[in-house]
């Protein structure tokens, strides 16, 4: 295994080799024996599940076939496939700034049919005005010690907002109401940002949620933030990292984290009057 991968990385590489162990165990094959019946080296089976070689998909298809559980393959291709990109550091997605970062997203909104989205700390990027995502995209590269192309980054991010007025999208998104309260920028930036959502609840393609902080018997808790493209994609903002995840066990649990979290939310008139009591408070 290469030294220079990230500590990500190297998780994701030895998960994927546990997991392939686990089903030969479970088959009750030796290392040795399921060698045999795959037609491989012996010392093969040993460097998979050391995580010295990653597996291809021929790799994954026979040794699920052979250990008997096919259904599983799927998901540990689909998890080997991204293993390299699906722990990505911010400090190497913003080695050059932010930019590049807001940029490189754009295709990937733009072939998307259905997004659905959860955030619990801050106003998700297509619905945020240039000031409070300049005041936010500031203080990300503040914190994180990268090169400040902030007014370049929002530039781009108000770009990728495009595809709310475009055909063929729709846009389901979800909020803790707290997000409405936490204070980006000064007391002008949040409350034009709180207009703003006023006015995107209003498009068309947009279906809005708002989780009440008085949401009662709550059988989902406060997740982090997360985007879900189609049923193909998941993203996951950590403090350290973003997090793509890919095998459909994987997005299937977040669309069903989803579903939940969309139980507890209010729509309509009952988030406007909550979107509208968080914007009294601003002055």
């Amino acid at each position: 295994m290469p030294s220079h991968q990230s500590p990500g990385v190297e998780a994701a590489r030895k998960a994927i080799a546990a997991r392939l162990r686990e089903a030969r165990l479970d088959a009750g094959l030796k290392g040795h024996e399921l060698a045999a019946r795959c037609g491989w080296h012996k010392s093969k089976v040993s460097r998979i599940e050391t995580a010295r070689t990653p597996p291809t998909d021929s790799d994954v298809r026979t040794w699920c076939e052979e250990c008997g559980v096919r259904d599983q393959a799927a998901d540990i291709i689909a998890a080997s496939r991204t293993a390299d990109s699906m722990y990505l550091e911010w400090k190497r997605l913003q080695r050059t700034g932010l930019r590049r970062l807001q940029q490189s997203r754009i295709p990937l909104y733009q072939r998307t049919r259905l997004v659905r989205g959860y955030a619990s700390h801050v106003v998700p990027g297509l619905f945020q005005t240039p000031a409070y995502a300049s005041a936010l995209l500031s203080a990300i590269s503040r914190f994180h010690g990268t090169p400040d192309d902030t007014h370049e980054a929002v530039a781009a991010r108000m770009a990728r907002s495009g595809v709310l007025h475009e055909a063929g999208h729709r846009f389901t998104l979800l909020l803790e109401e707290s997000v409405l309260r936490y204070q980006i920028g000064d007391t002008e930036t949040m409350a034009g940002q709180l207009d703003h959502l006023l006015m995107v609840m209003s498009l068309p393609a947009v279906s809005l949620g708002v989780i009440p902080l008085t949401a009662r018997e709550r059988e989902m808790w406060t997740l982090e933030a997360f985007n879900i493209f189609d049923d193909n994609r998941v993203h996951v903002e950590l403090l350290s990292a973003q997090v793509t995840l890919t095998a459909p066990s994987e997005v299937s649990l977040y669309v069903r984290a989803f579903t939940e979290l969309r139980k507890l939310a209010v729509y309509g008139a009952e988030a406007r009057e909550l979107v509208s009591a968080a914007r009294e408070t601003v002055c």
